[in-house]
């Protein structure tokens, strides 16, 4: 999707967009708690940053809120889920319906942030054809025609390592742009496809090392 929220083209980097993330989320809390204003130094305080942060974050974007006054939490919010694409719905397809799959497919909040998973793949023939949470799973045999033909936009990959590159190469050629990786494993995309990897095996080590070693690292966002 084109970001005609910008005001001109710029490089943001992926810990401002990180950011803006944690923002929404707070804004969406300060929302509920009934809040028509926080400050920079407020949303902050709630993210474990500085207020030159958020203003620096913010500034990227246009101008927002009064100084003095803070920012308008509603308008702040619905102004950030316009920049992340989010006041809108994307069309998701899932590939392997296995532990991680069928989790994902069960996680309601994708659906509540405009993340709508409409078609499954996997090569499995138990599954092929049957009914997963209200969607029939399709042959993965058949997976860069299907998504050609039902316009899907983003693409999430949760199969083995060893099958995950032909399943990518297969996701490129239906011209899909943007996968989210689950599989442990680096994967070649062409320079216009936007991939970002999950990979919770490196997460855990992560934690297993901060534990090991008594570690507690300098938060960087």
């Amino acid at each position: 999707m084109a970001s005609d929220s910008l005001p001109e083209k710029k490089r943001i980097s992926e810990s401002t967009i990180h950011r803006l993330s944690l923002y929404y989320r707070a804004l969406s809390v300060l929302e509920k708690e009934g809040f028509e204003t926080v400050s920079s130094k407020g949303l902050a305080k709630r993210e474990k940053l500085t207020p030159a942060q958020v203003r620096k974050d913010l500034s990227f974007f246009g101008s927002f809120g009064t100084r003095g006054l803070g920012y308008p939490v509603v308008e702040l919010r619905e102004k950030i889920s316009q920049i992340l694409g989010i006041d809108r719905s994307w069309r998701v397809a899932l590939v392997g319906v296995g532990n991680i799959g069928s989790a994902l497919v069960s996680y309601k909040e994708f659906q509540k942030q405009g993340f709508k998973i409409v078609k499954l793949f996997d090569n499995d023939q138990r599954k092929i054809g049957s009914n997963h949470k209200g969607i029939v799973v399709s042959d993965i045999k058949n997976l860069a025609n299907e998504l050609e033909l039902d316009n899907i936009e983003m693409v999430v990959v949760a199969v083995p390592a060893t099958v995950a590159q032909y399943v990518v190469d297969d996701i490129v050629k239906a011209g899909i742009k943007a996968i989210l990786n689950f599989a442990p494993v680096n994967l070649k995309v062409p320079d216009d496809v936007f991939l970002r990897n999950e990979n919770m095996s490196m997460e855990l080590e992560y934690l297993s090392f901060a534990l090991v070693n008594d570690h507690i690292p300098k938060r960087v966002r």
